[in-house]
């Protein structure tokens, strides 16, 4: 049957958010490439409404991910994998999880692009592991049939600000990042000091991050009172609304940049010695990308000078 014939295709598209973010030209692609079919994203439950919300996407399947040992939990997605009926599953997650789902499918598999040993289009490229995930997928989706595979646009996603009554201009810091990373993370002392900067310069700092990150929402808040601290108070869509309305933003190598460099707004994006942006820097038409081997040794005034370079 010629794909575009297909009436059944599952994405495999698991996390993080980044990553998430980097998957949706990729899921557009796949749009294209099969019309007629109902387009199933399997993905982690934080990441259900950003893709129920995409206009490429038909149904949303949130992964339960259950352990190896928790056998009735595996019966019930293998039920699940195998009852969706699907022509082809792109696996853009190309992890170990995801490779057990493809095992967990059976011998009556459908064609499926990945890494999973056996697959009937195997993402082949020995460098894989060398080039940027937006690259990577590109390069996946070549080798499974899909060559046109277009930047992501998210002139879907937006949401009402009314609420927030931001005052303009507005300036977005993010200094969240993994945790368990430190390395990845400007030190927040330096974002108060940023913050200060941008209020003697009229902008209103606006801190964005996770409800973890609340913390040093606090901290930037703390250095004056024109700081607005939105940590654990947006969504996705709210985010990139955000961002186009803002004059810029800073933050670290965290998924929120991502959505935010996506929505077009200058940003300057700050990176450790923990993560290579080769290959996984934010994307977007205004992207700065910044990197030290010790990000405390980055000087606030660096990076004012090159907001105010952007800005000119």
């Amino acid at each position: 049957m010629n794909p575009a014939e297909y009436d059944s295709v599952l994405v495999v598209k698991l996390g993080a958010l980044g990553d998430v973010v980097q998957s949706l030209g990729p899921i557009r692609a796949i749009r294209r490439a099969h019309p007629k079919a109902r387009l199933i994203v399997l993905t982690a439950p934080a990441f259900a409404d950003l893709f129920a919300a995409d206009p490429d996407v038909d149904e949303v399947w949130r992964d339960t991910r259950p352990h190896k040992f928790n056998v009735f939990g595996l019966l019930a997605l293998r039920a699940r994998l195998r009852g969706g009926r699907f022509q082809r599953v792109y696996d853009l997650q190309t992890s170990s999880r995801s490779n057990l789902y493809f095992k967990l499918m059976g011998p009556r598999r459908p064609e499926w692009s990945g890494i999973a040993p056996g697959c009937s289009h195997p993402h082949a490229n020995p460098a894989r592991d060398a080039l940027h995930t937006v690259d990577r997928q590109r390069d996946q989706l070549k080798m499974a049939g899909i060559d046109d595979v277009p930047d992501t646009d998210l002139s879907w996603l937006s949401a009402d600000l009314a609420g927030f009554k931001l005052p303009d201009p507005y300036v977005l810091l993010v200094p969240g990042g993994a945790p368990t990373r430190p390395k990845k993370r400007w030190p927040v002392a330096k974002y108060a000091a940023l913050a200060q900067e941008l209020v003697a310069h009229g902008a209103t700092p606006v801190v964005l991050g996770g409800k973890a990150e609340a913390p040093l929402g606090e901290a930037i808040r703390a250095a004056s009172p024109r700081v607005r601290d939105l940590t654990g108070k947006t969504s996705f869509a709210e985010i990139a609304a955000l961002a186009r309305g803002a004059g810029a933003a800073i933050g670290n190598d965290t998924g929120p940049m991502h959505l935010i460099a996506r929505a077009n707004c200058p940003s300057i994006v700050l990176f450790g010695s923990d993560s290579d942006p080769a290959l996984c820097a934010p994307r977007g038409a205004e992207v700065a990308i910044v990197r030290r081997g010790n990000l405390e040794g980055l000087g606030v005034d660096e990076v004012m000078r090159l907001l105010f370079k952007r800005a000119a």
